[in-house]
């Protein structure tokens, strides 16, 4: 839903999104991580806040409305190996891919995982999906 997309639903909650979005098209981004290290609750809480920050490197993203998610501890193996922390990043988002601002997005990522969780960038896969049939509160955009 974007604002502009307000004047033509029918749905109750249309206006609801209209006024929280506020602007054209903060919509809900969610990135969930799958990592083989143990996450302390403090680089837990840096890694969504460097990720809320990181997003908005995709025109119309923001913290806002960003969902995160994290799985530690994770059986990960790479190139048939587990000696090494590695990662597993996806990034949904609804509307449609930016290619450019994905790339810029992954070199954020790699970075946030190297800095605080000691993960090498080569270790890290990052894969991207958009979609246009997102739900919320209840209904489908």
């Amino acid at each position: 839903m974007r604002v502009g997309d307000v004047h033509n639903c029918v749905r109750p909650h249309c206006h609801l999104m209209y006024n929280r979005l506020g602007k054209e098209g903060e919509d809900m981004p969610f990135i969930d991580s799958k990592v083989s290290v143990k996450i302390t609750e403090e680089q837990e809480k840096e890694l969504k806040s460097r990720l809320g920050q990181a997003i908005s490197v995709i025109p119309g993203k923001s913290e806002s409305w960003l969902m995160t998610g994290f799985e530690d501890g994770y059986h990960l193996y790479f190139r048939g190996d587990n000696s090494e922390p590695v990662a597993f990043v996806e990034v949904s988002v609804y509307g449609s891919a930016n290619s450019s601002a994905f790339s810029k997005l992954t070199g954020e990522i790699t970075k946030i995982f190297g800095e605080v969780l000691g993960i090498a960038a080569d270790h890290i896969y990052v894969k991207y999906t958009a979609t246009s049939d997102w739900g919320w509160n209840g209904s489908n955009f």
